[in-house]
């Protein structure tokens, strides 16, 4: 796989990534608890339209519209055997906006948490969860993303699974915790632990 991201960071010391797409897609009709990602195969005018408006804005980098794209995810919509489509449909999209705006901008395929608690404290093996991110980066791939985007992981144990599921693919990958007002995530995380993650990983980015 080209990697277009460190080419890209060679030319400037910081890239603009866009944000706030569930909002926007609230704003453009999704209804509290349907799933965005339907919005591929059922509305890809609009998600494109919001790719549009992001890039328009200045954005480097255009996430996909797949943070739910997970299999474990899908399933509380009955779609889990859908995710290889609808990832696929979600960078495909992504990648014809990204490909008019007449500059470089990337893309980046965003992977959320499964939504189920991983061993010893949940039940999700670590293996599973590889595999389910697997999958979807697979798909994110095959669609035409630049980079994985593993985005609000709050423990270790599914971020590395998330970071070797997309490192099938061999494309880069960032990953980002999301956390509290007290400096740590949900599962008690702290920025230097992401740091720790990093460095083990060697990560092309990280943050919050």
């Amino acid at each position: 796989m080209t990697d277009r991201l460190t080419p890209l960071l060679a030319q400037r010391p910081w890239l603009l990534a866009d944000g706030a797409t569930g909002s926007n897609l609230f704003e453009r009709g999704l209804v509290s608890g349907d799933a965005p990602e339907f919005w591929n195969a059922d509305h890809p005018d609009r998600i494109a339209d919001l790719h549009r408006s992001f890039v328009q804005a200045g954005a480097d980098i255009i996430l996909t519209n797949s943070f739910g794209g997970t299999r474990y995810r899908l399933k509380l919509h009955k779609a889990e055997a859908r995710v290889g489509e609808l990832n696929e449909k979600a960078a495909r999209i992504a990648r014809t906006e990204a490909d008019r705006a007449g500059r470089t901008v990337l893309v980046a395929g965003s992977m959320g948490p499964t939504g189920e608690i991983l061993e010893p404290i949940g039940t999700l093996t670590a293996d599973a969860a590889r595999e389910a991110f697997a999958e979807q980066a697979g798909a994110l791939s095959k669609g035409g993303v630049d980079i994985l985007w593993i985005e609000t992981m709050s423990s270790v144990e599914e971020t590395e699974a998330a970071i070797a599921g997309a490192r099938t693919t061999g494309l880069p990958v960032v990953a980002t915790l999301s956390f509290d007002t007290n400096g740590r995530t949900m599962m008690g995380i702290t920025p230097a632990d992401l740091a720790g993650l990093h460095r083990k990983h060697g990560l092309a980015a990280c943050g919050s």
